[in-house]
C-alpha cells in the first residue's frame, strides 16, 4: 500500500450577527491576508478586521475575520 499525502483544506468564517459564514478558499496560493483582501469587496466589514488562527477542524484548518466595529473595551 502506498503512502499517500493530503494538504488540509482552508475555510475561511466570518461571523455577521449571530451566524457564522463559511468563505472558500479562492486561492491557495493566497496569504490569509489577501483572502480578506479578497473577500472584502463582498464584505465590506473586512477592511477593517483581523485574521485569527489557523485551527484545526475536522480535516481542514479554520481562519476566523474578527471585525473590530461595534465593539467596546
Amino acid at each position: 500500500m502506498a503512502l499517500e499525502i493530503k494538504g488540509l483544506q482552508r475555510v475561511f468564517k466570518i461571523r455577521k450577527g449571530s451566524s457564522e459564514i463559511e468563505l472558500a478558499d479562492p486561492d491557495n496560493s493566497l496569504s490569509p491576508n489577501e483572502v480578506m483582501d479578497f473577500y472584502s469587496m463582498t464584505y465590506p466589514e473586512l477592511t477593517t478586521a483581523s485574521v485569527h488562527g489557523p485551527e484545526c477542524e475536522d480535516d481542514s484548518v479554520v481562519y476566523r475575520f474578527k471585525t473590530t466595529i461595534g465593539t467596546k473595551g
